[in-house]
């Protein structure tokens, strides 16, 4: 836990931490990107329990600007259900896949009773900005286009994504009906944000580590006026999906969720920031070892459940 007091952390998280860190190390992100994605991937196998009972998984593709984009739909064991979810996979751009995340969809697809597609989105830094935001984007059109309303998902580089997209589809008739993002970059980093100061080396996220992230995404200088690469850059949020935003408190991400959420809130939309106290960025995982992140996956879990049934965000 280099860098940070692990008695903000409970007994549960700092178990789960130290697993993680034996995985994954802090200092990773100075590895190539073979390396990287190696250990990632050793990482998400480690805490990939087998999927719900039931729940069906079929890979295929969309079309995308630069050719199909890999796709994985989840239908849970009751059907369809009122909307799909599309779900971005984190991992600072660099790294994840169809696998990275597979559990964790396999189980929102069991817990909300709708079915989810995740999209395996072109990485960096063979590919740069906007490779990713295009595949999301086709991913997002070509879903839609079934007929079924469409709820956009993701964590931290996929919230980015969600976010992203959300604006392009407004006012399209693929628009997503709701949004929701857990732990997400939006562009944050530029705004004098106290979470960017009171964590700038909390655990498993380094403010760092963004940097890297951000400059491997760009493949440059980042374009944080580009709200297809920092959506908090955008201008008018009039119009956008309901949303609810979820952060962990010890990551420099947090007021990410809160900025966006107050945004969408004077423009009208109904919205929610949920900041989840004693969590880590990359906490989904944590899960299986503890119980306030299994409560927050809860959350997540009804959170979709309401953005489907149109339920009342952000009262």
């Amino acid at each position: 836990m280099t860098g940070f007091a692990s008695g903000t952390l409970d007994a549960e998280m700092q178990a789960y931490v130290k697993k993680v860190d034996s995985l994954y190390p802090p200092d990773a992100v100075n590895l190539d990107m073979a390396g990287q994605r190696r250990v990632y991937r050793d990482l998400c196998n480690a805490f990939a329990p087998p999927y719900p009972k039931g729940v069906t998984v079929v890979t295929s593709s969309v079309p995308g600007k630069a050719g199909p984009v890999p796709i994985r739909r989840y239908t849970p064991a009751g059907g369809a259900g009122a909307a799909t979810v599309i779900y971005y996979h984190g991992g600072g751009f660099v790294v994840g896949n169809l696998d990275s995340h597979d559990s964790v969809c396999a189980e929102l697809a069991d817990g909300s009773g709708l079915t989810v597609v995740a999209v395996d989105y072109r990485l960096a830094p063979e590919h740069v900005h906007p490779a990713h935001y295009d595949d999301a984007l086709s991913a997002l059109e070509a879903i839609a286009a079934e007929g079924q309303p469409v709820i956009v998902s993701g964590d931290s580089a996929g919230g980015n994504l969600a976010a992203a997209v959300s604006i392009a589809a407004r006012g399209t008739a693929y628009a997503p009906i709701g949004q929701l993002l857990i732990y997400p970059g939006l562009g944050g980093d530029t705004l004098g944000l106290a979470s960017y100061r009171d964590n700038a080396e909390a655990v498993h996220l380094t403010v760092k580590d963004l940097d890297f992230y951000k400059r491997a995404r760009a493949g440059g200088e980042p374009p944080m006026e580009d709200w297809t690469y920092a959506p908090l850059a955008i201008a008018d949020y009039r119009g956008l999906p309901p949303c609810i935003a979820i952060s962990a408190d010890i990551d420099p991400l947090r007021d990410d969720c809160d900025v966006w959420v107050q945004r969408l809130k004077s423009a009208g939309v109904p919205a929610v920031w949920i900041n989840e106290p004693g969590l880590v960025h990359g906490y989904l995982r944590a899960r299986l070892m503890s119980s306030k992140a299994k409560a927050s996956f809860a959350r997540i879990v009804e959170g979709l459940r309401a953005l489907a049934a149109g339920r009342a965000i952000g009262a």
